[in-house]
């Protein structure tokens, strides 16, 4: 047991702390559309002029830098617009360069690894811990090859971080190099021209609190009429007083509508953006706002009802209900998901399947679902993993980011907590303490069954395994009894028996009589026994 790495702490996930809801702009005019695209063109040609000053800054940027980009954007624009793009630069900046931090710490692990295996001997077999060896002479000078690669890789990368120079591409990285791949995208130059430039428009705005319906450029009244402050060159588009334009196409949010009209209502402030999905050709608007950091419940409280243990997989989430003594109660669950498909349909088989696990842990009364904290950031190397491209991808399908991001979310709506758990070792020690003795002909338990169990225990404070091994058969009292699972004041419990005299051994009774008669030798079986065996009633444990 010295091999194994210490365990984390189990803690309750701190709650979101913003909403973001988002409906369509039902049937716009031609006329509306035009001004849309009008703007859209305007302000994103605005943000890439910008976010390219900003990367020329690098480490350089100061808050006068700030300040004076603002200053060259307002006549193109208007202030708050102004404000709004310089916003989103520094945000966008900011990712490309976590984004490049964590390229950094990927090429590192890679590098180390393939170093360990080219110093092994050729065919040197692996552990469940370190990859062995290379298998051949030819495999292993590839593999220098590609250690060189990674090293110029990883020399160019940290010098680029170290300059302060980032690689950042408005409109997305992936959308770009479908450019040269239309045939496989099904696409014309055309349609991936329209959708290129759509992803690169900007036709968003902060909320202001204090303002009326929270938002000056972009306002949206409670009866949903929509209307935008056009940017100063695009003023002559103007249908309303002081250079406003309003869409007829008007908004109702089916979803929290009801908490966005009472935020509006109160001038609270709401970030709205608009954009178009070219693939249905509709405009969409969404609506965002923060909420106050909601205090998360203590631990011991989520553990007072019990728990819920989620297993993350490829295809499924395999869930088991538990009490608070770490018993599992019940068949396990299964709440089956296809990754296939688009992004849109990724994410909606991902919110359907945590709708159903959420319901069913309402419906058993738990206070909160245990749940692995996952990071493959390291795992899916081809360095660590070799020729394991299947399994590569397994790693890599499972929407370990977005499912904690949704379940988060979507379980604070429903009052239920969310206790993240150390992952280490739950597969394995689940299915080999709780798979073979769950499994029975009508229960068929798999591995991830039992990991759901072993991670719902985690969360509880429990160690995974089932109970300690049971005495020895020639003496039952030789290795003591079995661990109890429930708590000394629990009805039930399985413990010490207590003791059938009211005296401790060689002692003599209190009242000077035997609770038995000496019994007969065993050698004589000739005659039956007169004793009587007499024993005081057990008493209750509990």
């Amino acid at each position: 047991m010295g091999g194994l790495r210490e365990l984390a702490g189990s803690f309750v996930v701190p709650g979101p702390c913003g909403v973001a809801v988002r409906d369509r702009l039902g049937h716009p005019t031609p006329q509306d559309e035009d001004v849309l695209r009008a703007v859209g063109e305007h302000q994103g040609a605005l943000a890439s002029r910008d976010l390219k000053a900003r990367c020329a800054d690098g480490l350089e940027h100061s808050a006068d830098t700030w300040a004076s980009r603002k200053r060259d954007l307002t006549p193109l624009s208007s202030s708050r617009i102004a404000g709004a793009i310089t916003k989103a630069t520094h945000d966008q900046w900011a990712l490309a360069r976590r984004c490049q931090a964590a390229h950094i710490q990927t090429l590192e692990t890679g590098i180390r690894t393939v170093r360990h295996r080219l110093s092994l001997p050729i065919g040197e077999p692996g552990t469940k811990r370190a990859a062995g060896g290379y298998r051949s002479r030819s495999e292993w000078f590839h593999k220098s090859r590609r250690l060189a690669a990674l090293e110029a890789r990883h020399a160019a990368v940290v010098a680029d971080r170290q300059a302060g120079r980032v690689r950042v591409v408005r409109g997305g990285k992936r959308l770009l190099n479908t450019r040269h791949h239309l045939t496989q995208a099904r696409l014309t130059e055309d349609q991936w021209r329209e959708r290129w430039e759509a992803e690169r428009w900007f036709i968003a705005a902060d909320g202001e609190s204090g303002k009326r319906f929270g938002n000056e450029t972009i306002r949206v009244a409670p009866d949903g009429e929509v209307s935008i402050r056009l940017p100063a060159p695009l003023a002559h588009l103007a249908n309303a007083g002081h250079g406003r334009y309003v869409l007829t196409s008007r908004i109702s949010f089916a979803h929290r509508g009801a908490e966005w009209a009472d935020r509006i209502t109160a001038n609270r402030a709401v970030a709205y953006r608009i954009h178009l999905d070219t693939g249905r050709g509709r405009w969409y608007l969404t609506a965002s706002w923060q909420r106050p950091v909601v205090k998360t419940i203590p631990l011991e409280a989520a553990r007072a009802r019990g728990m819920i243990g989620v297993d993350t997989n490829a295809d499924h989430l395999a869930a088991y209900r538990l009490d608070r003594h770490g018993n599992p109660i019940g068949d396990p669950r299964r709440f089956p998901y296809d990754l296939s498909g688009t992004a849109g349909h990724r994410d909606a088989q991902i919110r359907h399947a945590l709708t159903r696990l959420i319901h069913w842990a309402k419906r058993a009364g738990v206070a909160a679902i245990g749940i692995e904290d996952l990071d493959f950031t390291t795992e899916k190397t081809r360095e660590k993993h070799g020729r394991k491209k299947r399994f590569r991808q397994l790693i890599s399908g499972i929407p370990t980011g977005r499912l904690k991001a949704r379940l988060v979310s979507m379980a604070a709506e429903q009052g239920l907590a969310i206790v993240a758990v150390d992952p280490a070792y739950t597969s394995l020690w689940g299915a080999q303490h709780w798979q073979k003795p769950l499994t029975t002909p009508r229960r068929k338990m798999s591995r991830h069954d039992a990991a759901g169990i072993a991670i719902g225990r985690r969360a509880l404070g429990h160690p995974v395994r089932r109970r300690t091994a049971p005495p020895p058969h020639d003496r039952s009292d030789r290795a003591g009894h079995r661990t109890v699972q429930a708590g000394p004041g629990d009805p039930g419990r399985e413990g010490t028996r207590p003791p059938t005299t009211d005296r401790p051994p060689g002692e003599p009774s209190p009242n000077g009589t035997r609770k038995r008669e000496p019994s007969a030798s065993n050698t004589v079986r000739d005659a039956p026994s007169t004793h009587q065996w007499v024993q005081d009633s057990l008493m209750r444990t509990g």
